[in-house]
């Protein structure tokens, strides 16, 4: 894809997640966009990620929802607020909740397809919906609720 991605956008102090930040060289480093009103990411996980042979990890699983979803919601408040997401201040989200119900065993070697849905945009609260999909089927599902990060939280802010 030529277009950034959500995480693109994310300023570098703001940028050292494990799941999405590029700055983390032993990160993911997943990239989200829009396709339509969903958000989708695109990730192979390495081999590093496994869980059984062949099989991925859960906490990779759940890692790429909880990114993924987070991304997405900081990508649905600047929608709300009509504001581009290079604007001041920086809007990032992070977990207050997350859920995933497996419902097939993840295969290595794959691309893996997560979709996210907003839900809701309420306030500072932002919940999305996501799937994980191998192979055209859906592997994982789960619900983030993602709180906007308190500007005395964000390093070099008051």
């Amino acid at each position: 894809m030529t277009k950034k991605a959500f995480q693109d956008y994310y300023p570098d102090n703001l940028s050292h997640c494990y799941g999405c930040g590029r700055l983390n060289d032993a990160g993911l480093k997943i990239k989200s966009y829009w396709e339509g009103d969903e958000s989708i990411c695109i990730h192979e996980p390495r081999p590093e990620h496994t869980a059984i042979p062949g099989f991925a990890y859960g906490g990779i699983i759940a890692s790429l929802i909880d990114c993924h979803s987070t991304g997405t919601a900081a990508a649905a408040k600047y929608r709300a607020e009509n504001r581009e997401m290079d604007s001041l201040p920086p809007l990032r989200f992070l977990t207050a909740s997350l859920h995933v119900d497996f419902l097939l065993p993840t295969p290595l070697g794959v691309p893996l397809e997560i979709r996210g849905r907003v839900k809701e945009v309420k306030g500072r609260k932002v919940i999305v919906e996501s799937t994980l999909s191998a192979n055209d089927r859906i592997c994982a599902r789960g619900e983030v609720v993602a709180i906007q990060v308190p500007e005395h939280m964000i390093p070099g802010q008051s």
